[in-house]
């Protein structure tokens, strides 16, 4: 199975593209999506739709998962990622690719075995367990991988 995650911004969404092969995990692809301050809200939106649509088609994505939505203070910021978030569902939703998401503690507990762990925690964990020369450059990227990760590790928990 082919599972992407994806760690949403207006600015830079990362995304980690895993094949769960048995108990086995390999990186396909991952890195980041960059979107100008420049350019309006809509187009740099767009812009993540068409990037996400093809690496769903790229790479034949069949699930997706996401990091849940949490922001104790800047509801700014909280809107420009919810916006982000509906365009890459949007590009599942046309491909009839299942979402599900998870909490960032669920995903941190199930890479690291610690709910609290740090960014370099992740990174780490992230080239240990998909066999990386070394760790995932990019905190967007690596969390993009960890959301993919522990999604796999659900399927598997659930048989």
């Amino acid at each position: 199975m082919t599972i992407l995650g994806v760690d949403p911004g207006t600015a830079t969404t990362g995304y980690g593209i895993v094949n769960k092969q048995g108990a086995t995990l390999t990186a396909v692809a991952f890195g980041v999506i960059r979107t100008s301050p420049r350019h309006q809200p809509p187009e740099r939106l767009a812009q993540v739709h068409d990037a996400i649509g093809e690496l769903m088609d790229q790479y034949g994505v069949e699930a997706l998962a996401t990091e849940r939505l949490f922001f104790s203070k800047n509801e700014t910021t909280a809107f420009g990622v919810g916006r982000t978030i509906g365009v890459v569902l949007l590009a599942a939703s046309r491909r009839a690719i299942p979402w599900c998401e998870y909490s960032p503690v669920a995903v941190k507990q199930a890479v690291v075995g610690y709910g609290a762990a740090d960014k370099r925690q992740v990174q780490y964990m992230m080239q240990r367990i998909l066999g990386l020369d070394g760790p995932p450059t990019g905190d967007d990227a690596a969390d993009a991988l960890a959301v993919a990760v522990c999604h796999a590790h659900m399927l598997k928990a659930e048989g």
